[in-house]
């Protein structure tokens, strides 16, 4: 792949529970046993979640998802079933230990021993990194790069929501945030790659971009009464399963009033600052429509591959627009006041 550069840039959290990004130098790194060395094309955080282990540390490279080639093989990868020059995603777990109880029981999303690309481990706001080469995700020939990026965090996780959510074609579900970066994956998932209704509920700018999503039912959670609009569509029974893709505390306490009986409430969404309980989440409620709560931090790697194999036979199409390591900040300013439709997919090239 020719001679690589000493030096490269990068993104890094210059000042942690800010929304704040600065644009450095980085050396360049070398892949241990085991890992590969990409040279990332795309890349796709403000940190006020208190339930984290520890605060995100000042000069922390950023960024969760990311595709590139790899372009350089560390020890111990020559049996790999990938190799130089081929193009890989880099998922929010970046690396697993593969041997706890979770690893083993098919669960590697939350592998006891993880590593979270962007916390604690370089992130993919970046020109170059590294990854175990058991554990990066190769990106069907046929999709192209910006359009999987988004895919390998966003959309993996939506669609392990759906598929935990126990809803099954023909029912219906409720996505709460259904015009963001998650919620019009998940729009699309549920409805051309499931064949559930979907009842998309977001702020009224974002219906257009919702129901060409492939959502039956749009409700603008500012105007009206999303209860009974819900009840309404469904034939006064509610929803079988509610997606909160949202990062709202209230979202959360409307949630429950949206669900059937036997339904399901899928937690998917951090919201930021103090930890609050779901304030509807009644277990008189719970145990006598014999409902459920569950949460889904992200997929595991068969569910990557799924994901990626929706998205590469034209199932799922991310909406994103294409901004430069410079633009961060203004981005994540604009994400912030909600104004983002959609995924942002960086170009490091």
């Amino acid at each position: 792949m020719g001679d690589l550069p000493k030096k490269y840039k990068g993104a890094i959290y210059d000042e942690p529970g800010k929304i704040s990004t600065k644009v450095v130098e980085l050396d360049m790194p070398e892949p241990g046993p085991g890992d590969v060395l990409i040279n990332l094309d795309l890349g796709v955080m403000t940190n006020s979640w208190k339930g984290l282990p520890a605060p995100t540390q000042t000069g922390q490279v950023g960024g969760h998802e990311g595709v590139g080639k790899i372009v350089k093989m560390g020890p111990g990868t020559e049996h790999s079933a990938v190799k130089v020059g081929d193009r890989v995603g880099v998922k929010w777990i970046s690396a697993i230990c593969d041997s706890c109880p979770a690893c083993l029981s098919g669960h590697d999303g939350v592998c006891f021993n993880q590593k979270v690309s962007g916390y604690y481990t370089p992130g993919t706001f970046q020109q170059y990194v590294t990854g175990p080469a058991s554990y990066v995700t190769p990106i069907p020939e046929s999709l192209d790069s910006a359009a999987a990026a988004p895919m390998l965090c966003a959309g993996v996780t939506v669609y392990s929501a759906l598929r935990k959510s126990n809803a099954k074609s023909g029912d219906w579900v409720v996505l709460l945030g259904a015009g963001g970066g998650l919620g019009h994956l998940a729009v699309q998932i549920a409805s051309r790659g499931m064949g559930m209704r979907v009842i998309g509920i977001d702020q009224g700018n974002k219906e257009d971009l919702v129901k060409d999503c492939g959502a039956e039912v749009f409700i603008d959670h500012t105007k009206g009464n999303a209860e009974e609009e819900v009840k309404k569509a469904t034939g006064g029974l509610g929803a079988q399963a509610v997606l909160v893709l949202t990062a709202a505390n209230g979202a959360y306490a409307s949630g429950m009033g949206l669900l059937k009986f036997g339904g399901t409430l899928v937690c998917v969404g951090l919201p930021e600052g103090d930890l609050q309980p779901i304030a509807t989440a009644y277990p008189q409620f719970l145990v006598a429509k014999a409902q459920k709560i569950v949460g889904v931090a992200v997929g595991d790697r068969r569910e990557a591959i799924e994901t990626l194999d929706l998205a590469a036979r034209g199932l799922v199409k991310t909406h994103f627009e294409t901004i430069k390591l410079d633009q961060l900040t203004e981005t994540f300013e604009k994400m912030h006041r909600a104004e983002l439709k959609g995924r942002v997919v960086l170009d490091l090239s």
